[in-house]
């Protein structure tokens, strides 16, 4: 088989960059090695970046997210019971969208589907072959049947645990990694968000959020430490301690019931550098993870891949090679800043083992200098509605 651009991962990622060079006329494969089931089964947050609804829209995607999706025009923060909300709108006049990340990837995949292209699922043994040079490959075996698929390039857009980034040489590559000593255990339940708007709560006991995917369906979590288990987790134990580290009024408005689904994820930042090796280029999970306190991990893909096609775009319609020579330099740029917003948001907003009392006081001057600093203020709007592509 011979295509343009091998894509390897059928995540948002994948398919985002898939869609936009369809766009423009370049021919690409998309190889996964689950099936189509599973992928659309990985339940993942969707508070999406205006960019990212933007992006979506220029593809030609952008419908159910605009029946289905809720605007949400602030969010709120609470520290220690004291609420205050951030109005994007008067701030910045900038919104963010809440849209499940299931969702995005089933829009972008039943687009793939209704133009014919072509998605290998459940590849097995995925290997990638000579992308230092002008000729890379891609071998996989399906069905017991070793194939191979020459190309252009090779995207990497498998995740964190993908085989992409595993196959660059470890001495051309070089990772810088935190690895936060709790998770966020969080439950889905098909009862009324307790409110219109996120909250993030700050308390010593620990840091609390309360989403949302619908009107109907609500997303709570808590901080929990890395070593506990969902199991350990009983429905009413959640309850009881999300209701202690939000406000009164929150704990009293708070619709409770049995969880569909539950999980605890770990948190951590990470960054790989660079993100270009010949003709192999990394994006989304496979190029950094952060935590999502900030709400950034989908959004960075998306902005990864934006880059990433118009880089492509421009080789093949002006054969200059300026964008993926630049790729992995202009998108560090903003993976970084990311990671410092997510970091940060961490930072502020949970208990760490070795935080003392004049750490708390620190993270309420925070929250204070927040409530109080229109700057400030237009600051945390900015970066949490989504800085430009």
């Amino acid at each position: 088989m011979r295509t343009k651009v091998a894509i390897i991962g059928s995540g948002p990622a994948g398919l985002l960059l898939g869609r936009l060079l369809e766009i423009a006329g370049i021919e690409t494969v998309i190889l996964e090695r689950r099936s189509q089931d599973y992928v659309l089964g990985r339940i993942r947050a969707g508070v999406l970046e205006q960019g990212t609804v933007e992006l979506l829209d220029r593809t030609g995607v952008g419908e159910k997210l605009h029946a289905e999706g809720l605007v949400h025009e602030g969010v709120e923060f609470c520290f220690d019971g004291d609420r205050h909300r951030f109005n994007f709108r008067d701030l910045i006049d900038r919104t963010v969208t809440v849209y499940g990340q299931t969702e995005v990837t089933r829009d972008l995949m039943q687009a793939r589907d209704g133009s014919g292209l072509t998605t290998i699922y459940e590849a097995e043994d995925v290997s990638l072959h000579d992308f230092a040079e002008e000729a890379p490959k891609v071998r996989y075996v399906k069905d017991g049947v070793e194939h191979q698929i020459a190309c252009d390039f090779i995207a990497g857009c498998d995740g964190y645990h993908g085989v992409s980034r595993a196959s660059v040489p470890q001495d051309a590559l070089r990772t810088f990694e935190r690895v936060y000593p709790f998770g966020w255990l969080g439950i889905l339940v098909d009862k009324p968000p307790v409110a219109d708007e996120l909250i993030y709560a700050h308390h010593e006991r620990g840091f609390a959020l309360c989403s949302m995917r619908s009107p109907t369906r609500s997303r709570y979590y808590v901080q929990v430490p890395s070593s506990d288990r969902v199991e350990e987790w009983s429905d009413q134990r959640f309850w009881d301690e999300l209701r202690r580290r939000v406000d009164g009024e929150t704990a009293d408005n708070l619709v409770t019931g049995p969880s569909i689904e539950k999980s605890i994820a770990p948190l951590r930042s990470f960054v790989a550098e660079p993100l270009r090796f010949g003709r192999l280029f990394l994006a989304g999970d496979a190029a950094h993870i952060v935590p999502p306190t900030g709400a950034k991990g989908l959004n960075l893909a998306a902005s990864d891949v934006a880059a990433l096609a118009e880089a492509l775009i421009e080789f093949y319609g002006e054969r200059s090679s300026a964008g993926i020579d630049g790729y992995s330099a202009r998108v560090l740029s903003r993976i970084w800043k990311a990671e410092r917003f997510s970091w940060w948001m961490t930072s502020i907003l949970h208990t760490f083992p070795d935080t003392d009392p004049f750490g708390r006081r620190i993270q309420r001057a925070e929250f204070d200098y927040l409530r109080s600093s229109t700057a400030a203020a237009r600051s945390l709007s900015e970066n949490y509605t989504g800085l430009p592509f």
